[in-house]
């Protein structure tokens, strides 16, 4: 099973559709769910102390959707930026070694420390700047890659 829990909601039409697509094509390789659970307004955060606590308050959302054996992969900004051979690898090994696979995408201030805490794994997707919900999508076209990858199917250039 694999899993991806985002903060916050899509409610863009066009990267609803693109996502339901590679969940589609996910559907091929692995059973999958996506978990999304609420966000913080933080549009007027400007101490650090509030923005410590909405990212503890998304955080904790997400740490509610965990179970002690899932395996976590977090996208951070300083995680481990790999190339798609790589990531299909780690895929591989991954699926082998745990049950459940969880991405997490966290909220637009970051992950909080107890979640980078828990993270079995940080991703970083790319050093370019993506919304979360562009985020969403590029993500699953790279899990969706990885299988294809990992199944000799044409599709990696």
């Amino acid at each position: 099973m694999i899993k991806l829990i985002a903060i916050g909601k899509n409610k863009d039409k066009a990267l609803q559709s693109l996502e339901k697509e590679y969940m589609k094509r996910l559907s091929a390789f692995c059973k999958f769910s996506e978990i999304e659970v609420k966000d913080e307004a933080n549009e007027h955060v400007s101490r650090e102390a509030e923005v410590l606590l909405v990212k503890e308050k998304e955080g904790n959302r997400v740490l509610e959707k965990l179970s002690d054996q899932d395996f976590v992969v977090l996208l951070d900004l300083h995680g481990k930026m790999i190339d798609s051979e790589t990531f299909a690898k780690n895929l591989d090994t991954w699926q082998m070694k745990h049950s459940n696979i969880v991405f997490v995408i966290a909220g637009s201030l970051g992950p909080s420390e107890k979640l980078v805490s828990r993270a079995n794994y940080r991703w970083k997707l790319s050093d370019l700047t993506f919304t979360h919900l562009m985020t969403r999508v590029l993500m699953l076209e790279q899990i969706y890659r990885g299988f294809m990858i990992n199944n000799g199917r044409n599709y990696h250039k």
